[in-house]
């Protein structure tokens, strides 16, 4: 690829589901859709991880979270590791972020050349009580999330509209600074992730519009997985919605965020354009994993099923197929060598102990012989999950309970476990060595559970972390945790 400038936007908790390109005749996402119209969507594209900070440090350095260890929303990325932004700053390239990286503080170097309006863990510590895990630790913030949703602004709404003004007063006025090797601008949003709150401009467009319910929307019961019975018991949001008018006014709060999320995109995109960048810069757009959005009786993420492990992802610029649809999984680990082959910056010696592949290649019709992990080791879980893409099939292995098996082909609101059918051993078998190829799950869980027991105790123990108790969300830039 010809060496270009770069601008990365991510989102946080953003189902692909609902955004108009793939395939949501609802929601109105305009802007992203017509990114994508120039440029290439991938349909199945999957964080590394299902929860904000272990996802968000695996982006920054291209790797698997078993292979770095920040492993929960209280092990933030510190820095430590080498992250893309690392790497094309100290080779000459200005890496500016704007918004939210969830990492533990600016006190670290993490790897930019400026920090504009950054969002970092409460005191450098994060989520504590979401290292609770065996037995599970209730949590507080569920009650929260059903009461605030609806039509106004939060604080949420206020920093992305923030985000957005300082990524165009960058881009009109800083990007031209930056002449001597190509910039990445990193723009990171908090929307659509809760509260539920939309502004009213963009609740109103759904909140009379019949939006079918979510599968499997009633509180989990005997017949659930007994992964999805563990986090319900964690954050019990269905506990909290009344009924299905108070589940449509959710629904219709996260449609209208996705709404506002496009609307801010585009901002930043027509200033983009305004400053005469548009030709010479490429852009990439995903979230940071998925949201359930109701389904199975769970909201939030923490899951690796569709709505949550999914993510979007488009890739559009010079080189880049425009309006293509590219079926061949892929992660978030394929970002990394994409972006530094978009600057301009060989990735080939930095890949050996990497197992991304640049989007570019895989835009243009590679296939590669690899299958695609995601892990989980936080809130809500006894043990570690793990899930595998093998060509049609899903495959997650779960340390505390029985496997599932899903055929997203045939099955692609993965309603039918195939795990313990006979006539998918064979397919199932294949799918569990290809997990071991990657890593050894139980020691990845030994490795993980070590960690935070080390955290636990750094923090005066499990009595003191309970008293401590839980904010639901990551506060806005000047706003301080409210514990429940």
């Amino acid at each position: 690829m010809k060496p270009q400038n770069l601008l990365v936007i991510m989102s946080d908790e953003h189902s692909r589901k609902i955004l108009g390109c793939h395939g949501n005749s609802v929601v109105q996402t305009p802007h992203l859709d017509a990114l994508a119209s120039r440029g290439t969507r991938f349909t199945d594209a999957y964080t590394s991880s299902p929860i904000c900070v272990p996802a968000r440090a695996a982006f920054a350095v291209g790797k698997y979270v078993h292979q770095i260890g920040f492993w929960d929303n209280a092990d933030p990325y510190d820095g430590s590791a080498t992250s893309w932004h690392h790497i094309l700053r100290d080779r000459g390239h200005n890496v500016t972020s704007i918004g939210k990286l969830h990492f533990r503080s600016t006190d670290e170097d993490n790897g930019f050349s400026e920090e504009i309006l950054p969002m970092h863990v409460v005191d450098k510590k994060g989520d504590l009580i979401g290292l609770l895990r065996d037995p599970i630790a209730a949590r507080g913030h569920a009650k929260k999330l059903a009461a605030t949703a609806g039509p106004g602004e939060s604080t949420y709404t206020t920093y992305d509209r923030a985000i957005a003004a300082q990524a165009q007063i960058w881009l009109r006025e800083k990007a031209r600074l930056h002449t001597g090797k190509p910039w990445v601008l990193f723009v990171s949003f908090v929307a659509p992730h809760f509260p539920l709150t939309a502004p009213p401009e963009h609740y109103y467009r759904y909140a009379d519009q019949q939006l079918p319910l979510p599968k499997l929307h009633q509180r989990p019961g005997a017949h659930s997985h007994p992964y999805v019975r563990d986090y319900a018991s964690c954050i019990d949001y269905g506990a909290y919605f009344e009924d299905d008018r108070h589940i449509h006014r959710a629904l219709a709060s996260y449609y209208g965020l996705c709404s506002f999320l496009d609307e801010q995109i585009g901002k930043v995109l027509d200033a983009l354009r305004a400053a005469g960048l548009e030709s010479s810069t490429r852009i990439v757009y995903t979230s940071d994993h998925g949201d359930n959005l109701g389904a199975r009786g769970l909201w939030g993420k923490s899951t690796m099923y569709e709505e949550s492990a999914g993510c979007p992802m488009i890739v559009a610029g010079e080189g880049i197929p425009k309006d293509y649809v590219c079926t061949t999984p892929v992660g978030h680990i394929d970002v990394f060598p994409f972006i530094l082959d978009a600057v301009g910056e060989s990735s080939s010696e930095l890949m050996h102990d990497r197992h991304g592949v640049s989007l570019e290649r895989l835009a243009h019709g590679e296939v590669p012989g690899r299958h695609l992990l995601i892990e989980y080791h936080a809130t809500g879980s006894v043990a570690g999950a793990f899930a595998v893409r093998h060509g049609r099939f899903k495959y997650v292995h779960y340390i505390a309970h029985p496997p599932e098996l899903f055929d997203l082909e045939s099955d692609p609101e993965e309603l039918n476990n195939l795990a313990s059918d006979p006539g998918h051993e064979a397919v199932r078998l294949a799918c569990e060595g290809a997990l071991r190829a990657i890593c050894d799950p139980e020691a990845v869980e030994r490795r993980a559970k070590t960690r935070q027991e080390e955290i636990i105790q750094e923090n005066g123990g499990r009595a003191a972390i309970v008293e401590r108790g839980d904010f639901g969300n990551t506060p806005a830039p000047g706003e301080s945790a409210r514990f429940y």
